[in-house]
C-alpha cells in the first residue's frame, strides 16, 4: 500500500492529536459549554492545534474547518475537516468511545479520511483510514463490509436519533423495522461506523450529525464497500445531518423503511 504526501500529512497529525489526547485521558482538565449545551474541553483545543499545525506546516495554502477554531483559507480547492475529539462528553466522562477525525475536501469533494480511537482496545488505540480509489485500511489490512443482502439477518447500529424521534411517521416505520432485523445495537460515534467498515455490523442510522464528524467516516466506508448518504438520499456534503450507511444491498430496504 502506498501513502500520498496528503495521508502521510494526516495520519502524522492524528498520531500528534492521539498521544496528546491519551496522556490528557481521565486526568485533570477545564471543561466549558457551548452555546447548544456541548462540552469543549482544552485538550480539544490544543488537539485541534496540533493537528492544524502538522497540515499548514506541510499545506500551508490549504483550507482549514475544525470543530473549535474554525474555518480559514476558505478560497482554497483544498478543505480540511477536523473534529479533535468526535465524543468529547466520552472523554469528559472517561470511557474510551471518542475519536480524532480528519478529512480531506478538494473541490467539494471528500477524498482523504482518517478516524483515530486513541484510546479505544484498552489504549492501544484503532486507526482506519482511505483515500478515493485506495481502498480502506486498518493496520496494513484491507477493509471491506459484509455480504449481508437480507433484512432479516441485518445487525443495524444507530446514534443520535433525535430529529428521527420527532417525525412521529419515520420513527414509527423505524419502529417497525427494528422487528425485522437480526440485531439492533447503539453502538455510536466512531465505533459503529469502524465495525461497518469491517463487516462486523451491516447498517448505521443517524439523524443529528454534522460533517466534522462524518467527513473522514464517509471517505473510509465508501472505499471498504458501503454506500454512504444521509437519510434522504442525498451525497455528504457541508450541510450533512444524517447518516445512511449500508451495504450495498441493504441500502434501497432501509431507505424505503425508513422513509425519513
Amino acid at each position: 500500500m502506498t501513502t500520498s504526501p496528503f495521508l502521510d500529512a494526516a495520519l502524522a497529525a492524528a498520531d500528534a492529536a492521539s498521544d496528546l489526547i491519551r496522556r490528557a485521558y481521565r486526568g485533570n482538565f477545564s471543561v466549558e459549554y457551548k452555546a447548544d449545551a456541548s462540552p469543549v474541553t482544552e485538550v480539544d483545543v490544543a488537539a485541534e492545534k496540533t493537528i492544524k499545525g502538522v497540515l499548514q506546516s506541510r499545506f500551508p495554502d490549504h483550507g482549514f474547518f475544525g470543530e473549535e477554531t474554525g474555518r480559514s483559507n476558505n478560497d482554497s480547492d483544498y478543505l480540511w475537516l477536523v473534529d479533535p475529539i468526535d465524543g468529547t462528553k466520552s472523554f469528559v466522562r472517561g470511557y474510551p468511545m471518542f475519536s480524532v477525525q480528519i478529512a480531506l475536501m478538494h473541490k467539494g469533494e471528500l477524498i482523504l479520511g482518517v478516524s483515530s480511537a486513541p484510546c479505544w482496545n484498552d489504549g492501544r488505540g484503532e486507526t482506519l483510514h482511505a483515500e478515493k480509489g485506495q481502498g480502506a485500511w486498518l493496520d496494513g489490512q484491507r477493509l471491506a463490509v459484509s455480504s449481508t443482502s437480507a433484512i432479516e439477518k441485518t445487525t443495524l447500529s444507530t446514534g443520535n436519533l433525535a430529529s428521527l424521534a420527532r417525525q412521529p411517521e419515520a420513527w414509527s416505520r423505524l419502529g417497525a423495522l427494528i422487528p425485522r432485523l437480526h440485531r439492533i445495537r447503539g453502538y455510536g460515534d466512531f465505533l459503529h461506523y469502524h465495525l461497518l467498515a469491517s463487516g462486523r455490523i451491516d447498517a448505521v442510522v443517524e439523524s443529528d450529525v454534522n460533517i466534522l464528524d462524518i467527513a473522514a467516516l464517509t471517505v473510509i466506508l465508501r472505499e471498504a464497500g458501503a454506500v454512504f448518504t444521509d437519510l434522504r438520499g442525498e451525497p455528504v456534503g457541508l450541510a450533512t445531518t444524517s447518516v445512511l450507511a449500508t451495504v450495498p444491498a441493504l441500502y434501497g430496504p432501509i431507505k424505503d423503511a425508513i422513509s425519513f
